[in-house]
């Protein structure tokens, strides 16, 4: 534990040196190419971060957080666009937080989830509940050998999004205690989808989302709209899942340290795959047939279950990743229980 301690205190250092280097000096770099080579050591620095850190979590956060979301800004960056642009006018701390946190500033909302008649009614869970449910969770883990496979499964589906919830909703939290900065939600009750759009594109994980339609959705579309006119969407739709995948894959290979099996990029090209077909009946029909959200949504959210249980758990339970991950979980619970105790006989 000592020595990771001593490694994420070099990284982070490292990491803030970095991101005191893109600020002041990259930025004063004309945007483009030699923006872009500026920022290669950078690039490099934060892939190869998270290989410093032994336990699961943090490896974890920093290959999601540095070797993926910051990078992918930095990329943005390098042409002046995304949050670190210069017309943002950000402070150094406000340029740090935006890079290394998964947070997104709160805009006039341009892809909006319309709320008819026919969309499901609100059922959000705060931080707390959230917190509450995954330690729940977590202890009924305990005894999954007498459950049967598949509700283990459906038991890690929900536990995934509790904790990557839970995360992402701490740093809004704390970057908007600090910055007063009024941040979007992490996600938007991606259990109450009714379509593949709708978890993909306004539910689920909301801030990788944001990126990837900047980095890999809008060039694509812009490149093959002169090609493909109104049906340019779709396949840049299914790029973006398709590096959506790659990346995945790379983290699973940090958290792993085993051999690719690409179950995890093929259950992102899957989902790309059909949501490209699910877009294109909606163009074919016009908007004239639409499903109850009472049998779209748990049509779409069984679907989104069912091939992860297929293909996004496997690598991490042939692993181990996930036993490890719940073992780190109750270290967390017992060193703050231990903590809060002593708090509170000081207080006594």
């Amino acid at each position: 534990m000592e020595g990771e301690i001593k490694n994420l205190i070099k990284a982070s250092l490292s990491v803030l040196a970095s991101l005191i280097y893109c600020h002041f000096i990259s930025s004063k770099i004309p945007k483009g190419k030699l923006r872009l080579v500026s920022l290669l050591p950078i690039f490099y620095l934060f892939i190869t971060l998270p290989l410093y850190f032994s336990y699961l979590f943090p490896n974890t956060i920093a290959s999601l957080f540095i070797s993926w979301l910051a990078n992918f800004k930095l990329a943005l960056f390098a042409f002046d666009h995304g949050p670190l642009s210069c017309d943002q006018s950000n402070s150094l701390l406000q340029f740090i937080s935006k890079a290394l946190l998964p947070i997104k500033i709160k805009q006039n909302e341009k892809y909006p989830s319309s709320r008819t008649p026919q969309n499901p009614p609100r059922l959000a869970l705060n931080l707390a509940t959230k917190v509450l449910l995954f330690t729940i969770s977590v202890g009924v883990n305990d005894y999954k050998g007498r459950f049967h496979q598949k509700l283990v499964l459906a038991l890690y589906c929900g536990m995934v999004y509790l904790l990557v919830d839970i995360i992402f909703g701490v740093f809004n939290a704390t970057v908007h205690a600090i910055l007063h900065l009024e941040l979007e939600p992490p996600s938007n009750e991606p259990y109450l989808s009714t379509s593949l759009q709708d978890f993909w594109g306004r539910r689920w994980n909301l801030m990788v989302t944001n990126l990837l339609r900047h980095t890999v959705y809008k060039p694509v579309r812009s490149s093959l709209g002169s090609l493909l006119g109104e049906w340019a969407p779709l396949p840049a739709v299914a790029a973006s899942f398709l590096v959506s995948g790659l990346m995945h894959e790379l983290l699973f290979y940090r958290v792993t340290r085993a051999s690719p099996s690409w179950e995890v990029t093929l259950f992102f090209v899957l989902q790309g795959v059909c949501l490209v077909v699910e877009l294109a009946m909606k163009r074919w029909f016009g908007g004239r047939w639409q499903l109850h959200w009472a049998v779209s949504g748990p049509l779409t959210v069984g679907f989104v279950m069912m091939t992860a249980m297929w293909l996004f758990f496997p690598p991490l339970i042939r692993s181990g990743a996930d036993e490890h991950a719940i073992e780190e979980c109750k270290m967390f619970f017992h060193f703050v229980k231990e903590e809060g105790l002593k708090w509170i006989g000081k207080l006594i």
